[in-house]
């Protein structure tokens, strides 16, 4: 079994490249938020400068995005809120056992999201066809639903990479997972 973490270990520059395009689009994101917000609030105080009519639906439709796809760096970095007032007192194996049964649980919100998300922009569907912005009327919604199953698609990348870490964590020796933590 060892054996084929160190083929998996091969296919990790795929991930660092998946988590900085991810990175790099929420920088983005965050960018055009800043400007088109600066823009708006510009609009309304300064008589020159003109408040853009879309402005508002297209900032919270940025946000959405960024939520998403920040949430799906945070699984790559184990980085989300979770409970771990127990750990010290729980067994290595149990609490190992405990960690990748939670990630299987994200892994498993993250198909649901993929599934959910593609029924919601299926461009056959209600709200692909009908579902506009009210201030751009020839945009579809489905631009503020697509976020759903872009982040069920992140979140099964990271996941699964997080997966194939908590196993390969059950044949590290205790003193060298302690050494990794530090590190």
């Amino acid at each position: 079994m060892p054996a084929f973490f160190q083929t998996l270990e091969k296919i990790r520059p795929v991930y660092d490249w998946a988590y900085k395009i991810m990175l790099f689009i929420c920088k983005l994101l965050l960018i055009a938020d800043i400007f088109i917000t600066a823009w708006t609030v510009a609009g309304r105080y300064i008589p020159f400068i003109t408040d853009p009519h879309w402005s508002e639906e297209i900032i919270l439709t940025f946000m959405v995005y960024m939520a998403v796809l920040s949430a799906t760096l945070a699984i790559r970095k184990r980085s989300h809120i979770r409970m771990t007032a127990f750990d010290k007192y729980l067994p290595r194996k149990a609490l190992l056992v405990l960690d990748l049964l939670a990630d299987v649980a994200v892994l498993v919100l993250g198909v649901i999201l993929v599934v959910q998300g593609a029924k919601v922009v299926d461009p056959n569907g209600n709200i692909a066809k009908f579902a506009k912005y009210s201030s751009i009327p020839t945009l579809s919604q489905v631009w503020m639903y697509l976020p759903v199953a872009i982040a069920g698609v992140g979140m099964i990348i990271f996941e699964l990479e997080q997966v194939f870490l908590r196993i390969e964590e059950f044949y590290k020796p205790v003193d060298q997972i302690g050494k990794e933590a530090q590190a």
